[in-house]
């Protein structure tokens, strides 16, 4: 049986009247790549960030490794694991390198430490040190932005990385390559990744198992094949279809102009 690395019991989480996560059980192996998929609104982004404390939760738990998340000091916690917006969040006056290296530097991490580190972590999403350290978050494009958030949560060793819409506001072409790199970098790394999005086709391309919420509750857990072969409702099933239908069309109109 494969080591669980996050597991989620019970968890809850409400705003005043509104329940935003209600009762969440879900186990992520160690090693595992994990999406969290469903509609906006449906509780996702709530329930990754009760992971490293970034939301308290109203009941439930939440453990890593086996040791609940309250037995951790919320900073120390932070630090051990890594956490990926989708709208980036690099400091504007800060450099590239000086982002990477930024919870380095808080750390007190060694000069010569930190700036290797940074070197490596530049290198492994393809932004080398040499071209890009010097450079200002505003001189980057979306992607070379989002290249380096992922270099800044990966700089502290982290075994866990939470992502989320890491990709979704960069172009389909760009999209498309982070996320083949990511996937390359998630295996080559050993991490255990919970990744956030509302795109099924990202969900299916990129997941080993896919969780998908509805209104604050998990509908299904499976495989991508379990989830498309079999969806548990028919909530599911019009998730499934979506991808499927754009794929028909797409292949229509290219066999309709003869491409």
């Amino acid at each position: 049986m494969a080591a669980i690395m996050i597991e989620l019991r019970g968890l809850t989480k409400a705003f005043g009247e509104r329940c935003a996560v209600a009762g969440l059980d879900l186990r992520v192996e160690t090693g595992e790549l994990m999406v969290l998929a469903g509609p906006s609104g449906c509780g996702k982004t709530t329930t990754l960030t009760m992971i490293n404390r970034l939301t308290e939760p109203t009941a439930g738990d939440v453990r890593i490794d086996g040791v609940s998340v309250r037995d951790f000091d919320p900073v120390a916690l932070r630090r051990r694991i890594g956490f990926v917006f989708q709208d980036v969040g690099l400091f504007p006056h800060l450099t590239a390198g000086e982002n990477v290296g930024i919870a380095l530097k808080l750390a007190r991490t060694p000069k010569p430490q930190l700036n290797a580190r940074v070197s490596e972590m530049m290198r492994r999403v393809r932004m080398p040190s040499q071209e890009f350290e010097g450079r200002f978050p505003i001189t980057l494009s979306a992607g070379q932005r989002q290249r380096i958030g992922i270099a800044r949560a990966l700089a502290g060793r982290p075994s866990i990385m939470l992502m989320d819409e890491p990709f979704g506001a960069l172009d389909p072409l760009t999209r498309d390559e982070l996320v083949e790199e990511y996937r390359t970098l998630h295996e080559s790394l050993n991490l255990t990744t919970l990744l956030v999005t509302h795109d099924m086709t990202e969900a299916f391309l990129l997941a080993d198992r896919i969780a998908i919420m509805h209104q604050g509750t998990l509908v299904q857990v499976g495989t991508p094949h379990e989830i498309a072969t079999v969806p548990a409702n028919d909530f599911v099933r019009a998730l499934v279809e979506h991808p499927r239908r754009r794929a028909r069309e797409l292949a229509w109109v290219l066999g309709a102009s003869g491409t």
